[in-house]
């Protein structure tokens, strides 16, 4: 029964990291929370996702209060949620230098298109703290290959966050052409994916239902790194250990 090898790390910006991080939408700054991402990191976490909007701030101010200084580790963060002018935009980034205590950020994202707005300019303006040495790589979440392919004309695009799981497949395309441009791409809502499938495959590996899910998806490319979110550390450990679950083509072929 022949089995699909995956890697454990892919390359951000030249950087390795594992290829499962940390989803931090519920994130709120309590004492527990703190505790749970220095746990986290000891346990070998190395890639955090957050956002201007999670928890009204809260999720970038937790992590900037725990880890800051990151060092070792990928903090990503995102601006731009919903409708969201140029003027806003710029503030919303220079609000999370603050919260997360840093005068640099590893990866920032456009959060959302907006609406009016050409995607040209918002990027730009990401593009501008990239040019004053203050955001090292900038990414882009739900967009399409059309919209990455205009963004790439004002600045590199180092990742594409997407939802992305075994239920919902409709960004397949965006995959291939992160894979062909060398971007990662990074799956939101990975573990959205609840099914009869899901739980033979566990059971036949000894694993479980959200292993699977994550194995699943970096069967599907070298250039995944899901972002499951959790606030328990031993689900974060599960979730860490999806890098050692080697699905068949068997297996490959039950989940579709």
């Amino acid at each position: 029964m022949a089995h699909t090898q995956h890697a454990h790390t892919v390359t951000l910006g030249g950087r390795e990291i594992k290829r499962i991080g940390l989803g931090t939408n519920r994130l709120t700054d309590t004492e527990a929370n703190r505790s749970f991402l220095k746990q986290a990191v000891d346990a070998g976490l190395d890639f955090i996702d957050t956002a201007h909007v999670y928890t009204d701030g809260d999720s970038e101010q937790t992590i900037g209060a725990a880890l800051a200084p990151f060092s070792d580790l990928v903090v990503a963060t995102k601006a731009g949620y919903t409708g969201t002018e140029l003027p806003e935009l710029r503030s919303q980034v220079e609000r999370s230098f603050e919260r997360l205590r840093t005068d640099r950020i590893t990866l920032y994202y456009l959060h959302r298109v907006h609406p009016q707005i050409p995607i040209e300019e918002s990027v730009g303006v990401l593009a501008e703290f990239v040019d004053a040495g203050r955001i090292d790589l900038v990414g882009l979440s739900e967009v399409s290959v059309e919209q990455i392919t205009r963004a790439q004309v004002v600045t590199p695009i180092a990742a594409v966050q997407n939802e992305f799981n075994i239920r919902e497949r409709k960004w397949d395309p965006v995959i291939d052409h992160c894979e062909a441009e060398g971007m990662v791409f990074v799956p939101f809502f990975p573990l959205r994916a609840d099914s009869h499938a899901v739980a033979e495959v566990a059971e036949r590996h000894g694993a479980t239902a959200d292993q699977v899910k994550l194995a699943w998806l970096l069967a599907r490319s070298p250039n995944v790194a899901p972002i499951p979110g959790t606030l328990s550390i031993d689900h974060l450990k599960e979730n860490l250990g999806a890098l050692d679950l080697e699905l068949s083509d068997e297996d490959l072929a039950a989940l579709g």
